[in-house]
């Protein structure tokens, strides 16, 4: 049974071209052996590995999607996940501010089983104070105890350092606990202004050490330099406080291969160089990145990551791979476009979301779904360009009108597919 904020979110961001957020099982298709690898990763990394992937793909194959599959599955599994697109204003490195806009994104985007819309940071904060106050409540016999008595106030503030003890020991870990006491002390005295000065350091928001200082007694901030070290932190500390640790998913990574200045796209390239070496050498546990781009991305000699001889041979396909017979465990995974019959299982499972959502018999047959597809199929090209975006997008608009149009004729809207291609944007990019 299908609640009706997910049908809600499906049906509005498919018809849209966007991936949902929520109730992706519910039009889960394909991808088996590629879900399946995922899910064996996530593993090994709840259990303490570091990785990368990159997620590779045509526009509109899916790689957005397979992204918001993976943070699905994360999320069951008590990761703690974080997404951002890359943008000409948010990169891997930079030296004025847009890496650290990556890293401020990412935060702002955290999110939880029980907080999948992202802004989760506080939420992490407050429910482990909470549970640390339980377990010391219990422990030390203060169960009658207000909340901000002294001693049961001391008493869970060194529960507290115990738990993030050897996060001290990383770089930067000293001032990361400093300021995760400071959010302790703030939520303890209901002093909004600290708690908010303690997320804005943990975000990344801070410009200047001094204003940092002055608000958190802190030496340093987070910056394009070192947020990288950052995530690493937390990634150590969500996994110290009970989950399985951090998934970062980045999406949109054809714009680090737009970069136009040779030296910053390679800095940029550098950067995955350093956190796929830091996977491999076990310098960053319960972290995994997912970095999805275009074939171009990857393997262009001249721009991509292929331009960076270190990279190319790590991402180099296995030789001995075959469309039958893939390997999964390289760092790449190739997303090949949805077979039509998986497509058409697809828009079965829409079809049949539809009629949830808005309570109605819709009539529209799988005859009629197949002669939709192979509308689309037959155009010249599609094999090559076609996409499931596109096809969701207009079959959702034809069900659309349907529903709300109970007195259409069926055909006429499906016949439209095939007759009036000249208003079909398809079309025109195949005759283009």
């Amino acid at each position: 049974m299908i609640r009706k904020k997910e049908s809600a979110a499906i049906l509005q961001s498919l018809g849209g071209g966007v991936v949902p957020r929520t109730g992706l099982e519910h039009v889960i298709v394909g991808r088996k052996q590629e879900i399946e690898q995922v899910l064996q990763e996530l593993q090994a990394v709840q259990e303490g590995a570091g990785m990368i992937k990159m997620i590779i793909g045509d526009y509109g194959t899916g790689k957005s999607f397979f992204l918001s599959v993976t943070r699905h599955i994360a999320l069951k599994m008590k990761f703690v996940t974080c997404d951002a697109d890359f943008t000409p204003e948010r990169r891997l490195y930079a030296t004025d501010g847009k890496a650290v806009a990556t890293y401020s994104e990412l935060m702002r985007n955290m999110s939880t089983a029980t907080r999948p819309d992202g802004g989760a940071l506080s939420a992490i904060l407050e429910k482990w104070i909470s549970q640390v106050q339980s377990q010391v409540a219990v422990e030390k016999g203060f169960l009658d105890a207000a909340i901000d008595h002294p001693e049961f106030v001391q008493a869970v503030r060194s529960a507290i350092v115990q738990q993030i003890a050897g996060i001290e020991e990383l770089v930067g870990g000293y001032d990361f606990a400093k300021v995760i006491n400071a959010y302790f002390t703030g939520y303890i005295d209901s002093d909004s202004v600290r708690m908010g000065q303690a997320l804005r350091w943990l975000r990344g928001e801070y410009h200047t050490k001094t204003e940092a200082r002055q608000d958190l007694g802190v030496r340093d901030i987070i910056h394009d330099g070192n947020y990288y070290e950052y995530l690493k932190i937390m990634s150590t500390f969500v996994t110290a406080i009970g989950y399985s640790g951090l998934l970062i998913l980045l999406d949109e990574a054809v714009n680090l291969y737009k970069i136009t200045h040779p030296q910053s796209r390679e800095k940029n390239y550098e950067k995955i160089l350093s956190i796929y070496n830091d996977g491999m050498q076990g310098k960053a546990e319960h972290l995994y990145v997912l970095i999805s781009g275009t074939p171009e991305f990857l393997d262009n000699e001249r721009k991509g990551l292929f331009s960076y001889p270190a990279l190319k041979s790590r991402l180099m396909a296995n030789r001995f791979e075959t469309d039958e017979y893939r390997d999964l465990n390289q760092p790449v995974i190739q997303l090949t476009p949805l077979q039509i019959e998986e497509t058409f299982v697809l828009l079965q499972k829409i079809r049949a979301i539809h009629e949830a959502h808005y309570q109605y018999d819709s009539h529209v047959s799988d005859e009629e779904i197949r002669v939709f597809l192979q509308a689309f199929y037959s155009r010249p090209g599609a094999k090559e360009f076609l996409t499931p975006r596109e096809i969701l997008r207009d079959f959702i608009g034809a069900i659309n009108l349907l529903q709300q149009h109970p007195g259409m004729d069926r055909q006429q809207v499906f016949a439209s597919v095939t007759k009036a291609e000249t208003n079909s944007s398809l079309f025109a990019r195949f005759q283009g």
